[in-house]
């Protein structure tokens, strides 16, 4: 089993990088957009190899706690290491953290664009097995980001004005204060008008 890798990034493509371990290259499916990385970039990985009866493929973290909680998510029925790297790349170790605590499906839904069975069954099954996942010596939490039921109703209301779903999701999360979904609206519509 391949648990670790350190070396320089050759070369990057949609999801996946190939990472040269002295003069070894080795193609590692990432979220390759959501850590920037760069050929060039110097790289320490945490692995997961998934064995299969034609391939095996080999999946790549920044930290142990992401590659400890993709692991928890291949737990859940129908979700395997594909969708498991995709969920990771949708929502953020604190807001899968704080959904599954809370037993808020809908939270997770809105808050990252994961589709509403597959969240009820993140919630569902994880829920119980959350305490083997820590971040950074503890759950990670990102104030503004989750946790606020004004944050969801603005999301809410952005889409319903036209805005696509990322979109409005990202303009929320990027205001760190605790204020009325009105101001939230209000603020996430000038961060979506400057962007």
């Amino acid at each position: 089993m391949i648990r670790s890798l350190h070396g320089v990034v050759e070369s990057t493509g949609l999801h996946h990088l190939v990472l040269n371990v002295q003069g070894v290259g080795y193609l590692v499916y990432m979220n390759i957009l959501r850590h920037g990385y760069e050929v060039g970039d110097q790289l320490h990985l945490h692995t997961y190899l998934a064995v299969r009866e034609t391939a095996l493929d080999l999946y790549g973290f920044p930290t142990d706690e992401e590659l400890r909680f993709f692991e928890l998510l291949m737990t859940v029925p129908k979700i395997g290491p594909k969708s498991a790297l995709q969920i990771l790349g949708q929502a953020d170790l604190a807001i899968l953290t704080e959904a599954i605590e809370a037993k808020d499906a809908t939270l997770l839904h809105k808050l990252s664009g994961i589709g509403k069975k597959t969240a009820e069954n993140i919630v569902q099954f994880l829920h119980d097995k959350l305490e083997t996942v820590r971040v950074s010596g503890g759950v990670a939490r990102t104030t503004g980001e989750v946790g606020d039921r004004s944050h969801s109703d603005a999301i809410d209301a952005l889409i319903t004005l036209g805005y696509p779903p990322a979109d409005a999701r990202a303009a929320v999360r990027a205001i760190a204060t605790h204020v009325d979904t009105k101001d939230l609206v209000k603020q996430a519509l000038r961060h979506l008008s400057s962007a």
